[in-house]
């Protein structure tokens, strides 16, 4: 489409030639003639001024520097770059519509209108499945569970027996839902000699909440009694577990490998970096952000700020304290030094 046009449908201001025509969207080292890349990190702006891009998404204080490209100045350049990625390239294509005679459906489902369900899929007794629901090969929809309108769940995904999810979420490959969390009771039961790890059944369910995103070999514990929570518009990286009975808010997202153990609720707004790890039965308030690595081991109250090290401090302490442990080697020879000096000295005082 022409440069004008796209830049109505982002929303941004066009400053170049507006007949130009572009087709894809590329990276600013990528990107040639024909193509739209942005600069949403400043590190990057020296590759804007080399970039053969037709044009750059910028802001308006970068809008000078963008070479010998069209600039499309937005306020929020990586949502308008978003917004040209859609007009240009679309959305993932969905299968056609169409139940595949290789599918199984228990005759006591119900299956809204316009569902797609592929070859190998199972939907269990008593499961409801929204309408325009996609479910790929090879997923599992378990006994009274409840799938949304508008819901995607691509290969091997299992959504275990009585669990729900709401409208538009999108569940990636092998993702879990419900499965037994971990529950042990650690006891020598009457008559038996030995101490085992007796296995607590668990009779709650777990509830993805509207328009959540799940990564791949995401899983979600059913809770022992009551419900697992994902809150409305979270969303989840891949390797993403949560424990039972976990509770997020709304608009949490989390990073690849976060792990939250069980009966700890987060408030809305959370944001967790990669291999964050949340201890079990805590309070994570709204609008806190923590580093990657954290690992979180007490409550941390709405509005903290960031936080990251181990355990979780306010982030600025967490570095100044990987700081000073570089300075350790360094501390220790200093130490060493002195010994000796020391040493000497009070040999000469014999």
């Amino acid at each position: 489409m022409r440069l004008d046009e796209l830049a109505t449908r982002i929303g941004a201001e066009l400053r170049g030639d507006a007949a130009v025509e572009v087709g894809s969207c590329a990276t600013l080292e990528d990107a040639g003639p024909g193509q739209v890349t942005f600069l949403s990190n400043p590190r990057y702006r020296a590759a804007m001024a080399a970039t053969r891009a037709s044009a750059v998404v910028v802001a308006a204080a970068d809008a000078n520097a963008v070479g010998d490209a069209a600039a499309l100045v937005a306020d929020d350049p990586y949502f308008a770059f978003r917004g040209a990625m859609v007009a240009l390239h679309g959305r993932r294509p969905l299968p056609p519509v169409g139940i595949s005679p290789e599918a199984s459906i228990d005759e006591t489902a119900v299956v809204g209108s316009l569902c797609t369900v592929r070859p190998g899929a199972y939907v269990a007794p008593r499961a409801r499945l929204g309408d325009r629901v996609v479910l790929y090969p090879n997923v599992y929809v378990g006994k009274g569970a409840v799938v949304g309108h508008d819901c995607v769940l691509h290969p091997g995904v299992c959504v275990y027996d009585r669990c729900v999810l709401g409208d538009r979420v999108t569940l990636h490959a092998n993702t879990v839902i419900g499965q037994d969390g971990f529950g042990y009771a650690t006891a020598r039961a009457p008559g038996d000699g030995e101490t085992k790890h007796h296995k607590i059944p668990p009779a709650g369910n777990a509830v993805v909440e509207d328009d959540v995103e799940m990564g791949a070999n995401c899983s979600v514990d059913r809770a022992a009694l009551g419900s697992t929570f994902v809150g409305a518009g979270s969303k989840l990286s891949n390797n993403v577990v949560l424990g039972h009975g976990v509770r997020l808010g709304q608009r949490n997202l989390l990073v690849a490998h976060v792990g939250i153990a069980g009966s700890t609720v987060t408030g809305d707004d959370v944001v967790m970096g990669g291999q964050v790890g949340v201890a079990g039965h805590l309070r994570i308030g709204h609008r806190v952000e923590i580093a990657a690595a954290a690992k979180v081991m007490h409550d941390l109250p709405d509005d903290s700020g960031r936080w990251g090290g181990t355990p979780a401090r306010p982030l600025t302490e967490a570095k100044r304290a990987v700081l000073a442990g570089q300075r350790v080697p360094e501390l220790v020879k200093s130490v060493r030094d002195l010994e000796r000096r020391l040493a000497a000295l009070e040999g000469e005082g014999r």
